[in-house]
C-alpha cells in the first residue's frame, strides 16, 4: 500500500505547535508527538493537502509555510508513505479543538524530551539546524524498530 501526506510544524516566536495524538484508539502514532497534517484527498497537491489539514486540525491558514523536505517511511513488508514535509512561521485564525489530539505550544528547546519516534527526531534536527531541503527514507520493522535511515542516498549510523 502506498500513501502519500503532509506533516507541518508551525512555530510561534520559540514554541511549536505540537499534536499529542491520544484520541484515536488504532492509531499508529498514539501516544506520540508530532506536527499538523494528514493524508492526501483527490486531485490534491501538496500544498493544497497542507493548508487544508492544518486549517481542519488547528483553525489555522497558514500564510508563510515552505517545503522542506520528503520523507519516505517504509512499514513492514507492504506499506510506503511519502510524507512531504513542511515548516510554518505565519498563519491567522482561531485555533479549535483537534478531533486527533491535544495541541500543544512547546518550547523548541523541549520537543525532544516528548514521546516521539525515532526517526522523527532525525528530521526535527535537519529542520532545527537549517537543513534547506533533504530527502529522508525511513524504515521501520513491525515492532515500530527503526532499522535504516537514508539521508540524501547516503545511510545514517543509527543511535540505538
Amino acid at each position: 500500500m502506498t500513501k502519500m501526506s503532509t506533516l507541518c510544524y508551525i512555530s510561534r516566536d520559540d514554541e511549536v505547535l505540537m499534536l499529542h495524538r491520544t484520541v484515536k484508539k488504532n492509531d499508529i502514532n498514539h501516544d506520540k508527538w508530532i506536527g499538523v497534517g494528514g493524508h492526501f484527498e483527490h486531485g490534491e497537491s501538496p500544498e493544497d493537502c497542507v493548508l487544508r489539514e492544518v486549517r481542519e486540525e488547528t483553525g489555522y491558514t497558514l500564510t508563510s509555510y515552505k517545503f522542506r523536505g520528503i520523507v519516505t517511511f517504509v512499514y513492514g513488508e507492504d506499506t510506503v508513505e511519502y510524507m512531504h514535509l513542511y515548516t510554518a512561521d505565519g498563519f491567522q485564525g482561531e485555533p479549535v479543538e483537534c478531533d486527533e489530539g491535544v495541541l500543544e505550544w512547546v518550547p523548541r528547546n523541549k520537543i525532544m524530551d516528548l514521546e516521539l519516534w525515532e526517526g522523527d527526531r532525525i528530521f526535527l534536527k535537519l529542520l532545527e539546524d537549517g537543513e534547506d531541503f533533504f530527502s529522508l527514507k525511513l524504515v521501520y520493522n513491525t515492532d515500530d524498530g527503526l532499522e535504516q535511515a537514508v539521508l540524501n542516498g547516503r545511510d545514517l549510523e543509527l543511535q540505538h
